[in-house]
């Protein structure tokens, strides 16, 4: 007799599709537009700022609270760890002592100092709707809805708009945050400069955030979409890094590689109208093809073309699919029927998708599936495209170019490219490899991961530390730079006996798959 248990894992395992069709998109649906609708209230009424001074007062009277109980654990915020992007699951959240910081709001848009200031809990989503309704737009705008604006800061965030703006740390004018000490802190280029340069990837290892300034620009209704096909690699790299050192003419740039030879180059401007050398294409509509598939129309059709895109369906285009994750979830969900059905409540949770994950789909995840992202310098495109054809065959690959500016006098985890001649080159590109690698079972990630690892770092590269972590201590301080990272920690008050380390939150100590902490919560 099949034990319920059994069933159960059968299920999940080999009618995935079928079981996130029936059960997880209805929740999804059903919790995404009740945060909409809680964000839109507390903004039209504009309580949020009232009530801002006061919940950080009371992360504050936490942080106090642990203190006088004798710092005896690790503190943590007290979001559930099964809400983070990553495919992993925090499991220092089980044992640290957690800190609800319960901030989700926009709080002002300053239109005269074009920024706004947010809450680090509110999603690009919500930010996005709220902006555009009053003309304006983030400089940089995460692809995914649920994106939040404390997770973009301290782990990373980049978009197509990245080689003009750089990474989502860049266009914040401000962080504020609560230190081990009890101490509310405004940091920015010049207050507490050295503060502000190194809360961007530190994982929330010097501080609880609670509020951020962000630098806005005017938005126009439109997009002006030119779609380039190329048919080799030295075009496809020669086409990609023109657009992207090309900052005047392109607002976004990016590319989606189909095989090592081909791929589409996109060139984005803001447009206040539709034009006549191009049709209109309402993206955002729940039944119109998967933005990736569209794409490569151009290329199977061998020709250029230009579209207009709504403003919110581009920022978005990748939503619906997860980039093309969804297919390997519901593997009929881009079938013209399903999308006219159902395509209006895509995507499922991302917390949903992991809980639901079962022994044997964790097994297969971990040797055949790859979440990766590596930034490595435009000018090492080529080698790049050739180790992930070589290793990987995984298609498509997200290519979006990005500045890493360089910070004035000041250490950070990540810098620009430095040349022995004293050159500095400020272009990367971020290399983005989602899904199940081509050459079948001869794949195994557990030594293609580090491999890629040790090719990024000969090639002065880094690596999004949402994905999974394969590094030694040893190498990832070689790819990250922690000089001043380990000056701060040693010098701000109780912060060693408040925080892990960054290493020690990302790696294998402090993440496990998400069957892995189910089993330890039920312990628990």
């Amino acid at each position: 007799m099949i034990k319920p248990g059994d069933l159960f894992e059968h299920i999940l395992t080999h009618y995935r599709g079928i079981f996130a069709t029936l059960f997880l998109l209805p929740i999804s649906a059903v919790y995404g537009a009740y945060s909409t609708l809680r964000a839109q209230i507390a903004f039209r009424r504009n309580s949020a700022p009232a009530r801002h001074d006061a919940r950080v007062q009371a992360v504050i009277a936490q942080v106090e609270a642990w203190k006088q109980d004798g710092c005896k654990e690790k503190l943590t915020t007290g979001r559930s760890g099964w809400k983070t992007m990553s495919e992993l699951v925090p499991k220092y959240k089980l044992t640290h002592r957690k800190i609800d910081v319960g901030l989700y709001d926009i709080l002002e848009i300053d239109e005269a100092r074009a920024v706004v200031r947010v809450e680090p809990l509110a999603s690009m989503g919500q930010i996005s709707r709220s902006l555009i309704a009053k003309g304006w737009t983030l400089a940089v705008v995460p692809e995914l809805d649920d994106l939040t604006v404390g997770g973009l800061i301290m782990g990373f965030g980049v978009e197509t708009s990245s080689h003009k703006y750089g990474l989502f740390q860049h266009i914040c004018e401000s962080f504020e945050i609560v230190t081990a000490e009890g101490k509310l802190l405004k940091c920015g280029p010049v207050e507490n400069s050295e503060l502000y340069y190194q809360i961007p990837w530190s994982h929330g290892t010097l501080g609880f955030l609670v509020a951020v300034e962000l630098r806005i620009v005017r938005a126009k209704p439109y997009i002006r979409l030119h779609y380039q096909p190329v048919y080799s690699l030295d075009e496809m790299v020669e086409v990609f890094e023109q657009a992207s050192r090309d900052t005047v003419n392109n607002d976004f740039v990016e590319g989606l590689v189909y095989s090592g030879g081909t791929a589409v180059i996109m060139r984005g401007q803001f447009a206040d109208e539709l034009g006549s050398d191009g049709a209109f294409n309402s993206m955002g509509c729940y039944m119109r093809p998967w933005f990736y598939k569209h794409v490569q129309t151009y290329l199977e059709a061998r020709r250029s073309g230009v579209e207009y895109l709504p403003l919110r369906d581009y920022f978005h285009r990748h939503t619906r699919s997860y980039f093309w994750a969804m297919e390997e979830i519901i593997p009929f969900a881009h079938h013209p029927v399903f999308r006219y059905l159902l395509g209006w409540a895509l995507p499922p949770r991302i917390e949903l998708l992991k809980y639901t994950e079962t022994r044997t789909t964790q097994r297969l995840r971990e040797r055949y599936h790859v979440i990766q992202d590596m930034l490595v310098p435009i000018r090492y495109l080529k080698e790049s495209i050739r180790y992930f054809d070589g290793h990987f065959q995984i298609y498509p690959l997200w290519l979006s170019p990005m500045a890493i500016k360089e910070n004035p006098g000041k250490q950070g985890f990540i810098q620009p490219l430095k040349m022995a001649d004293g050159t500095v080159d400020e272009m990367y590109v971020d290399i983005g490899a989602y899904g199940t690698p081509g050459i079948g079972k001869a794949f195994d990630s557990a030594v293609a991961l580090p491999a890629l690892e040790q090719f990024v770092i000969a090639h002065r590269g880094y690596q999004a530390l949402y994905a999974r972590t394969c590094m030694s201590r040893e190498d990832f301080r070689a790819m990250f730079d922690h000089t001043g990272y380990d000056a701060l920690r040693e010098r701000l008050p109780y912060c060693r006996e408040a925080f892990d380390d960054v290493y020690d939150k990302v790696s294998a100590r402090g993440r496990v798959s998400p069957v892995e902490m189910r089993e330890l919560e039920r312990q628990a």
